[in-house]
Formats: structure tokens, sequence, C-alpha cells
């Protein structure tokens, strides 16, 4: 199962330098990653059944990352937990890869995804690249895939890569876009928001990485 970030709304924050913000931005998200990745590995022996749970009571705290806003400090706490949670949601999915092909697989798909993500901010800030004008789209796009996932999780219409080709297309827009908007200044979203962003989107570029890695190497 995969977090789908909430609407991508605009708000009012701080006006602070736009290389202030990304660093801020770029903080808050490795830590919440790696809050993520130790929870994962501390609790890899969960069920899925535990980890839905984790998920679920997860996304209400991503409810509650943007209704506390204005206190920046328990915003803060709040996407630090969710990062637990998030760990421990998908903490069976990757015991499941490493005890069936190997912890290679897990590596390489979190490698993949961190210079992909990496080239894809340099091409915004190199090139200044925006998308921001798509966002609608991408969102309606992001709405189609959810509702896919849920129908095929129980009819199995659409297959298991296709899936994660087509989370890898959407979520590759949203990183460029979510740069974009750091780059702008961050449309208003305080930097634990936009963080929230960013993480969302490596954590659903990892897993889709991570299922077409197994998928290929089970085969070999």
């Amino acid at each position: 199962m995969r977090f789908q970030s909430p609407p991508r709304s605009f708000g009012y924050a701080p006006a602070v330098s736009v290389q202030t913000l990304l660093g801020q931005v770029l903080g808050i998200t490795a830590i919440g990653l790696l809050i993520t990745a130790g929870t994962a590995y501390l609790f890899q022996d969960l069920s899925y059944g535990v980890g839905l749970i984790a998920m679920i009571i997860g996304f209400v705290l991503l409810i509650a990352i943007n209704a506390t806003r204005a206190n920046p400090a328990l915003s803060l706490t709040l996407f630090y937990a969710f990062a637990a949670l998030e760990g421990a949601g998908i903490a069976p999915t990757i015991h499941y890869y490493v005890q069936s092909i190997g912890g290679g697989v897990v590596v390489d798909a979190a490698a993949t995804t961190g210079l992909g993500m990496l080239a894809l901010a340099c091409m915004v800030y190199a090139t200044g690249l925006d998308l921001r004008r798509f966002q609608g789209y991408f969102f309606l796009a992001l709405i189609g895939l959810v509702l896919v996932g849920i129908v095929s999780a129980f009819t199995h219409w659409v297959h298991p890569a296709t899936y994660s080709w087509l989370t890898l297309i959407i979520f590759t827009g949203l990183v460029l876009i979510d740069f974009a908007r750091i780059r702008a200044g961050g449309d208003g979203l305080t930097p634990v928001q936009l963080a929230v962003q960013i993480y969302l989107d490596a954590i659903n570029i990892f897993l889709a990485v991570l299922q077409l890695f197994g998928a290929r190497r089970s085969e070999d």
C-alpha cells in the first residue's frame, strides 16, 4: 500500500531565502527518511495487518500536520511520528524482498531513488523548469492512480509492473513540481509541509522501483 500526498494547497508561511528554505526542507526530509529506514529495520517482523494499521494512523497524522502549520515545532514532531509509522507500514514489504530476493535489491532501490531525485532537483535548479501550471493534471492522475490501485487490489486487472511504471511517471512529475515550488519560495507552504511532499515522493518512487527491481531479479 502506498501513501499518497494530500491535496497540494497553498497557504501562508514566513518568507525565507530560497537557499535557506531548500536546506530546511532537505534536512527535515533526510531525518524523516532515516527514521523510516530505522523503524522498518527494527519492526521488520510486523504483519501486513499491523503495517496497514500504522499507515492508517499515519494518514491521520498527515492531516494533523497541515492543521498545525501555525505551530512549527508541533508540526515537525508530527511529521517525524508519521515517518516512524510509515516505516512500520512498509516494513513487511521490505522484509518480504529481503527474505525472498536479498537485501541488495532494497539497497539498490534506495540508491536509485536518491540519485534519481537528486538528478530531478538539479534539472529544476539548473534549467528553471517549472511544471507547477500542470499540478492540477498531476493531482487528478494521482487520484486516478489511487483508484486503480484499490480496484486492482481486488480484481488484479492491472499488472504490478504497469502500476509501478505509472507510479514512477506520476511521481516524477510531482518531484519536478515540488522542487520548482521550493525554488519559487515555497508557494506559501511551510518547510515541514514541503518536506512532507518531498518525503512522500521519495517513498512512493522507492516502492515502485523496489517492485520493478524485485520482479526483474526474481525472473533471473
